[in-house]
C-alpha cells in the first residue's frame, strides 16, 4: 500500500527586526521621600502667599496714605477752582478739566487706528511678515519709558509750534496707548472660535462683514476693557506732559496753541514744593487721579465681564 503523502510544511523566516536606532533606556529618577516631596509643596506656597501679601501690603499701604493725607484737602471748591500759588487759595479744577480734555484727545487719536491694526493682525495679516514686524515694534513700544515718548513729541511738535500745547500732550499719550489697545483687540479677536467665521462665510457673507459683525461683536467686551484699561494706564503718566503740555495757572482754554493744566503735572510740582498748602494740595490731586483710575478699572472689570449662566 502506497504511503499517504504528508503535506510538507516550511518554516516561514523570522521577521527582520525594524530597522533604526534603538529606544534609549532612560534611567530611573531616583526616589525621593514622600516627606520631601510635602515640605516643597509647603515652601512653594508659602513663598507664592508671601509674595501675593508683600505686593498687596505696599498697595494698600499707599492707597492709605493717599486717602489719609489727600481727603483732608477734599472739597466741592477744591474740585472746581481754578489753581493757585502759595498764598492763595486754589484748587484743581482747571487741572482736572485739562486732564479730561488730553485723555480723551489721546482717546480719539489713538483708539480707532490700533483697533483696525488689531482687526488686521488677528483676521487678515496673521502670519505675514509685515504682522511680525508690527507686533514687534509693538512690544518695543509697550516697554518704552514714557519720557522717551514726550522727548520725542517735544522734537517733532512743540519746537515747531514754538509753544507746548494739550494737543501735544495728547499726542505723546496716544503713542503709549496706541500698542496697548492693539495688542489687546487682536488678542481679544483670537479667542474667537474660528466656527464663528466659517459659518458667516458658509452663508454667503464677505469676509469683512463676517469681521465686522460677527467676530467684533463676539469680542466686543474683551475690546472695550482693553481700551478702558489703556485710558487708565496712561491717565496718570507725568513724564510725557511735562515736556508736552506743562502747566498754567488758567482754565484750558489754550489747548491747541498753550500750556495746559493737568492733574500729573501740578502734582509733580506740587509735591515738590516746600509750602504746606501746596504739598496738601497735591496729596488731594493724588486721591482724585487715584479715584480716577480705580474706578476706570473697576468699571472695566465689572461691566464688561462675561457673563456665566
Amino acid at each position: 500500500m502506497d504511503e499517504i503523502a504528508k503535506p510538507v510544511v516550511t518554516e516561514r523566516p523570522a521577521a527582520a527586526a525594524p530597522k533604526g536606532p534603538a529606544l534609549a533606556v532612560l534611567p530611573r529618577p531616583p526616589y525621593r521621600p514622600m516627606t520631601w516631596r510635602k515640605l516643597e509643596d509647603k515652601l512653594v506656597q508659602g513663598f507664592s502667599v508671601l509674595a501675593l501679601a508683600l505686593a498687596v501690603g505696599v498697595m494698600l499701604w499707599i492707597l492709605c496714605t493717599i486717602l489719609v493725607r489727600g481727603s483732608a484737602a477734599l472739597s466741592w471748591d477744591f474740585l472746581t477752582t481754578l489753581s493757585a500759588p502759595h498764598g492763595f487759595v486754589g484748587g484743581i479744577g482747571n487741572a482736572l478739566l485739562g486732564t479730561l480734555l488730553i485723555t480723551l484727545f489721546a482717546a480719539l487719536i489713538a483708539v480707532p487706528p490700533a483697533i483696525c491694526a488689531g482687526i488686521w493682525l488677528a483676521e487678515f495679516g496673521k502670519k505675514s511678515r509685515l504682522a511680525d514686524a508690527l507686533r514687534f515694534s509693538a512690544n518695543v513700544m509697550m516697554g518704552m519709558p514714557s519720557i522717551v515718548v514726550g522727548l520725542f513729541v517735544y522734537m517733532i511738535l512743540v519746537v515747531p509750534m514754538g509753544a507746548s500745547s494739550g494737543l501735544a500732550g495728547s499726542v505723546a499719550l496716544a503713542i503709549l496707548m496706541f500698542p496697548v489697545v492693539m495688542r489687546t483687540t487682536e488678542d481679544m479677536l483670537m479667542m474667537v472660535p474660528d466656527t464663528l467665521r466659517e459659518s458667516g462665510l458658509a452663508l454667503g457673507f464677505t469676509r469683512c462683514r463676517v469681521t465686522l459683525q460677527i467676530i467684533c461683536r463676539a469680542a466686543r467686551n474683551g475690546m472695550v476693557t482693553g481700551v478702558l484699561l489703556a485710558i487708565a494706564r496712561v491717565s496718570g503718566e507725568t513724564a510725557p506732559l511735562l515736556f508736552t503740555a506743562q502747566f498754567k495757572d488758567d482754565w484750558p482754554s489754550t489747548f491747541f496753541t498753550g500750556p495746559t493744566a493737568n492733574i500729573p503735572v501740578l502734582i509733580n510740582n506740587y509735591g515738590m514744593s516746600s509750602f504746606e498748602d501746596l504739598q496738601r494740595a497735591g496729596w488731594g490731586a493724588s486721591l482724585v487721579i487715584a479715584a480716577l483710575v480705580l474706578a476706570i478699572n473697576v468699571i472695566a472689570r465689572v461691566a464688561f465681564r462675561d457673563k456665566k449662566n
